[in-house]
């Protein structure tokens, strides 16, 4: 457990999902299957709480997002909150519109590698979880949809018209956030937007082995990689170097490095400890 986790004592039960912690690995299961775990405002609420909370429970190397039953996430619930939006004011839908995008920014920051597992359909604000994942492991009859513009409301939400060009180019992101239209595994392999298509049956393995790869491996080398991955976005090239150099440095006084050139002397695979 971090020394620098503040006073709040962390939350043990997670009322809006299944979460479950072991050996390094913590996975947000969407529970909803009957709704095709859409969301609701508790949802998005508790997963953004959970974001700040996993780094410094030192628990967890990894986060694993995937849905229960047909569905990744199908976006936000039509009943509970789409038809409750029709009622509130200025004031509160932004605080909402605020609260939904502090979740992508907060996976964004959030130092642990994130697999999304998408086993259904991910739609809407669904869709924006798993492009927000680092790595995406899709099922061969998952799809995935921008549908915002479909409902009336602009293409670009929750941080998808920053992200998504950054990762499929901006005339495909353009197509995809404007027209709203559904993108297979395969297509979604095609343009960069899957980052491997398994076979359904054989998702929640492949999510598994690919965690259980991240957790055993260098945590720190893996979360230092991220940070930068992620400040670089809007960088000039001489700050990154820069800011690569430093963060170099630091990690040559790792006990990971140390640890690798120990294990390489003695012909042996490295201990990693994430330290």
């Amino acid at each position: 457990m971090s020394p620098f986790r503040g006073s709040a004592g962390f939350t043990e039960r997670w009322q809006n999902f299944d979460l479950s912690l072991e050996g390094g690995v913590a996975t947000v299961t969407f529970s909803r299957p009957d709704k095709l775990n859409a969301l609701t405002f508790e949802v998005y609420a508790d997963l953004r709480d959970l974001l700040a909370e996993l780094p410094h429970r030192g628990d967890a190397r990894v986060l694993v997002l995937t849905g229960r039953g047909r569905g990744f996430c199908y976006g936000g619930d039509v009943e509970e909150i789409i038809g409750e939006l029709q009622r509130m004011g200025a004031g509160e839908l932004l605080d909402f519109t605020r609260m939904s995008g502090a979740v992508v920014k907060a996976m964004r920051d959030s130092p642990l590698p994130i697999v999304a597992a998408v086993n259904g359909v991910a739609a809407g604000a669904g869709a924006v979880l798993a492009l927000a994942a680092d790595l995406r492991l899709v099922a061969r009859s998952a799809k995935f949809a921008f549908l915002f513009t479909r409902v009336g409301l602009a293409g670009a939400d929750m941080g998808a018209a920053y992200l998504l060009p950054r990762l499929v180019g901006l005339g495909r992101a353009t197509e995809l956030l404007v027209l709203g239209d559904e993108v297979d595994a395969e297509r979604a392999a095609e343009i960069g937007l899957a980052t491997r298509v398994v076979e359904d049956e054989e998702l929640p393995a492949a999510a598994a082995e690919l965690a259980r790869r991240l957790a055993d491996g260098p945590a720190l080398a893996h979360s230092t990689t991220k940070v930068l991955l992620t400040r670089e976005l809007d960088m000039a090239l001489g700050d990154a170097v820069e800011m690569e150099a430093l963060a170099q440095a630091l990690l040559m006084k790792s006990d990971d490095f140390g640890e690798f050139y120990a294990a390489w002397t003695q012909g042996r695979s490295p201990a990693w400890t994430g330290r």
